[in-house]
């Protein structure tokens, strides 16, 4: 429960940062490549330095690193603030930011959800997973709305002053978190070594693998719109802040009936489910692109939260059922260098936009992941076959 609710904290602060540091970065600049290179600071570090944070999380007691990633990032968000209202910010201050709390969520995310099997048991991980997914899609509804209007009625200061408030509070709901015990090794290599004996599991373990492509797949080909979102309100839309915010809030609301209903069906068919979470992922993206209308995509908003939270939920919980705990933490590590290796869609569709036009670089993309996700669902048979 103190993990539910200090990820509730955490994430309602994330969504209110992705929609005031991406609207800023483009008031200030005006560049859809910039916006780009801006949120791709936050994860580079994830995939330089994610690996070393999954090989600790299997080395030592989790809570502890969730604890301190929760901290930098609300200390963090209060300094952006700071430099806002004092009116030295510059995007670059904003990149280097994401930078420092890449670094930090490098080492907290593999812990934190290495952490749930531990709390809740395999048996009830599906369901916690579902839960989880759904609190988040609950922040991605009401977080989203309130920092857009109050982006434009009081400040992009007052929403950092508020992710940063959300972090500590993070911070001291997760003290109250029973510890589970460090990860039991009857030895400790070297941290070379660890990395490399994950990643040799990870090779040998082939629904694993094809769960982690899934994973990249919809990292570079579904992620970056998320990210380019203030082009299609301010060029396409010609709208504001308050407009993006509810653009969000709708997907989150279908995340949230999405996680419901997953969490509903239990095991149910989930290797269907995860693909045609993807599916419904490319099908929005294409659909936003054939029609360019504000109205027209806060309806689609919704399949696309649909069918994120229901491939985000079944990857994560499909995942961590079949890792041994011993190298639960590495797993979800390379999980994590998918937000790494996001720049690879964000930056060049940023770029495409600046050159093409919004609308053909996320249609590009949409095509190419119905192109991916039908190859996965005539190749891998064991994944369809999963309950």
């Amino acid at each position: 429960m103190y993990l539910w609710l200090g990820m509730l904290a955490l994430m309602g602060g994330m969504q209110m940062q992705m929609l005031a540091r991406g609207y800023l970065v483009y008031d200030l600049t005006g560049s859809a490549t910039l916006l780009g290179v801006v949120n791709a600071g936050s994860s580079i570090p994830m995939l330089v330095l994610a690996l070393f944070g999954g090989a600790i999380a299997d080395r030592v007691q989790r809570k502890r690193l969730i604890q301190i990633g929760q901290g930098v990032a609300g200390v963090l968000s209060l300094v952006v603030a700071i430099a806002i209202y004092t009116d030295h910010i510059e995007w670059w201050y904003l990149m280097i930011s994401g930078l420092v709390q890449g670094t930090a969520w490098s080492f907290m995310m593999p812990a934190r959800q290495a952490i749930i099997p531990q709390l809740v048991g395999r048996d009830k991980l599906t369901n916690a997973m579902a839960l989880n997914a759904a609190g988040m899609s609950v922040m991605t509804l009401l977080a989203p709305a309130l920092a857009g209007g109050l982006y434009a009625w009081a400040g992009p200061d007052k929403v950092y002053f508020i992710i940063g408030g959300l972090g500590i509070v993070a911070l001291i709901v997760t003290s109250f978190i029973r510890s589970p015990s460090a990860p039991q090794r009857t030895r400790k290599p070297a941290m070379l070594r660890d990395i490399g004996e994950g990643l040799l599991y990870i090779r040998r373990n082939n629904l694993v693998m094809v769960l982690l492509f899934m994973g990249l797949a919809t990292s570079l080909l579904a992620m970056p719109f998320r990210f380019l979102m203030p082009v299609f309100v301010v060029d396409v839309y010609n709208l504001d802040s308050r407009a993006m915010g509810l653009l969000i809030a709708v997907m989150g609301a279908g995340s949230l009936a999405g996680s419901l209903v997953i969490a509903a069906l239990g095991n149910w068919k989930r290797g269907m489910l995860l693909i045609l979470g993807s599916f419904a992922s490319g099908i929005a993206l294409l659909l936003l692109v054939l029609f360019p209308f504000y109205y027209a995509a806060a309806a689609i908003m919704l399949i696309l939260g649909i069918g994120d939270s229901t491939r985000r939920t079944l990857n994560q919980s499909m995942m961590m059922e079949v890792v041994e705990d011993q190298f639960r933490g590495r797993v979800m590590s390379v999980f994590m260098m998918n937000f790494g290796l996001m720049p690879l869609g964000v930056l060049p569709t940023g770029l495409m936009a600046d050159a093409f036009g919004p609308r053909i670089a996320i249609g590009t993309l949409a095509v190419m992941l119905l192109i991916i996700t039908t190859l996965i669902l005539v190749t891998q048979k064991h994944l369809r076959s999963i309950r």
